[in-house]
This record gives structure tokens, sequence and C-alpha cells, in this order.
């Protein structure tokens, strides 16, 4: 367990520079000084959060770097605003796509990841022990995360008008709304599928007491 706790803090030290490091860049010179500001908004509230709980709670090595992925992510897209993310012309020009898909994969992270924080806190503080209501709540979780930055979004549109249509990078699509929150769907059962054992093992090594039986 020492050696799982001294990984954790240095991926927590590595990551947190990453992120910092990322902010600073793209905070030089943004599409849209706003709108990166509530895209990154995120990641910059994540970091403490973060630190203060890497002794009380520290968590296990693979959701330490699914955060920090999510946060290069959101950080990335809050530069360019994700309707004009370089990456995402590149992926719209190779598939033959109608848009800009960068939004797409923001929202599949929006998923993915909180499905393993959700799933982690759930397993170590003991809260549910069967594994199908486990996935049911990871599943509720993640749905009541994407449906309040929709509410987010709704809200800022109300307030900023057109000043909002970066932020919410809908590109014209009426279903915008639904696509993506059924991505973060997608992106919760892709973690739950492919990662859940291998959190299992972190987890046991990390807090044995905390563990239980593999998948879901």
């Amino acid at each position: 367990m020492p050696n799982r706790a001294a990984e954790g803090r240095w991926l927590l030290i590595g990551g947190t520079a990453l992120v910092l490091a990322a902010l600073a860049v793209s905070g030089i010179a943004p599409y849209d000084r706003a709108t990166w500001s509530l895209e990154v908004a995120p990641a910059a509230l994540a970091l403490p959060i973060l630190w203060a709980t890497r002794d009380r709670f520290p968590l296990t090595p693979i959701v330490y770097v699914g955060i920090f992925l999510h946060a290069l992510v959101l950080i990335y897209g809050g530069a360019y605003t994700y309707a004009r993310v370089p990456l995402g012309f590149e992926l719209q020009a190779w598939f033959d796509l109608a848009r800009n898909p960068y939004d797409r994969i923001g929202h599949f992270f929006q998923g993915f990841v909180p499905a393993l924080i959700a799933r982690e806190i759930l397993i170590r503080g003991a809260f549910v022990r069967g594994r199908r209501m486990r996935v049911f709540l990871v599943i509720c979780v993640v749905l009541a995360i994407s449906a309040s930055y929709e509410l987010l979004e709704w809200g800022v549109a109300v307030f900023a008008a057109d000043g909002a249509v970066a932020f919410l990078g809908t590109q014209g699509d009426p279903w915008d709304t639904q696509s993506d929150m059924a991505l973060a769907l997608i992106g919760a059962l892709a973690a739950l599928v492919t990662l859940s054992r291998w959190q299992d093992r972190q987890i046991h090594r990390l807090s044995p007491r905390g563990a239980t039986g593999p998948g879901g």
C-alpha cells in the first residue's frame, strides 16, 4: 500500500504540473476569453480538491490519470472553443463528418471519468455492495452531472444571449443537448466495461478493506 500511495502522490504532482502548464499556455491568447474561463473552470476547481483530499482520500492511479486527461481535453477545447479545435477539424475531414466532433469527445469524457470517480467512492465508502445497484447508481450520477452541465449551458445562454454561442458549441444541431447526454452515457458504460476490474485491483492495493468483488 505505501508504494501505491507513493505512486498516487507522484501522479498528483506530475498531473498538477501538466495541467497548470496547459492552463498557462491556453490562457495566453484564447479565441474567446469568457468561453475559455467557463470551459477550464472544472479543471481549475478540481486541482485544489485533489490536493485537499490527497491524504484523507487518495485516489487510485487510474482515476488520477483519467481526471488529468479530462482536464487537458477541457483546456484544449477552451483555448479554441469546441467548434474550432484543430484536432476536431482533422477528425471531421478523416471521417467525412458534418461538424467538428471535438465537443462529442468532451462529453464522452464527461461520462467516462466521473463514472470511475463515482464507482471508486461507492466502493471504498461501502455505500452499496451489490454490483448491479452500483452500476445503476454510477450511471445515475453520470447522467445527473451531464444534465446539470446542460442546465448550466442553458443558464449561460439565457444570461449572455448571443455571447454564449461559442460556449454552447451546438453548431446548428437542434439535438445537441440530447447527443451530449448520450455521449456521456456511452462514456460511462465504456469505463465500466473496460476498466472496472483494473480499478478493483488498484482499490484493493490502496484500500483493502474498501475493495469488493470484481466487475461493475
